[in-house]
């Protein structure tokens, strides 16, 4: 593999690349296989000389088009951000809009499990990134003309959605790694959290446990951001 670039990989949206044709190899079906690749088997599994194989192709002919794995992974992100539906002109409920803004994000994170850990790096600035950015700060707008106030409640939702996605994805490699799904699992440890319960020593604990529904991820979702943008709304000084 050729050395590592000191570039920028955000070079790639400043220099003249391919448009319209569609050759036997080309960026876009470089993009597509390694996302197919990611999507499999993470992020981890991600090469040049890989994604190669998969394609049929040597790995010389892949850095004719795409120089370093940087800018692949910067390419990915920004094909994955453009499979998101196309934003509306944001519209009066700007709670509702920035719900859907949660939502979609949300999907997409769901979608390809290898973009939470690249979404909580430093940005992406690929044309379809800066888009649905551009549309959730004006969705913000709606409610603040405050930049800093917009910018940082673009980053508090985007914040908790890749928290909650996080935690729904480790159970998803708890489960695979384990073989138990989480009802097995909490069976599994279920005479120990009898016996902690039972000692009277952490009474919020046993109701937690005694007391409490196990909501779907779903359902969890939905209450901790409605929760979050009820706070938000009561900071900015509106509904």
């Amino acid at each position: 593999m050729p050395a590592r670039s000191q570039q920028p990989a955000t070079l790639v949206w400043m220099r003249d690349r391919e448009r319209g044709s569609r050759p036997a190899l080309s960026e876009e079906k470089i993009v597509r296989a390694a996302i197919r690749l990611a999507d499999a088997e993470g992020i981890d599994a991600l090469s040049m000389r890989r994604i190669a194989t998969e394609m049929g192709s040597g790995t010389t002919s892949l850095y004719r088009h795409i120089t370093s794995k940087d800018e692949l992974i910067e390419l990915m992100v920004d094909a994955v951000y453009g499979e998101m539906p196309p934003p509306d002109p944001p519209g009066e409920d700007w709670l509702a809009d920035l719900t859907e803004v949660a939502r979609t994000f949300r999907a997409a994170l769901l979608e390809h499990p290898w973009l939470a850990q690249q979404a909580s790096r430093r940005p992406a600035l690929g044309p379809n990134v800066i888009r649905q950015s551009d549309h959730a700060l004006a969705v913000v707008g709606r409610a603040t003309d405050d930049a800093t106030q917009a910018a940082v409640v673009v980053a508090s939702v985007n914040t908790f959605v890749l928290g909650s996605v996080a935690s729904e994805l480790a159970e998803l490699e708890a489960q695979r790694t384990t073989g138990m799904t989480e009802d097995e699992w909490q069976n599994s440890v279920g005479a120990y959290v009898r016996q902690v319960v039972d000692s009277g020593r952490f009474p919020h604990f046993s109701r937690r446990i005694l007391d409490a529904d196990e909501l779907e991820p779903d359902d969890r979702f939905e209450f901790g951001l409605g929760c979050l943008l009820v706070g938000i709304a009561a900071a900015l000084g509106c509904r």
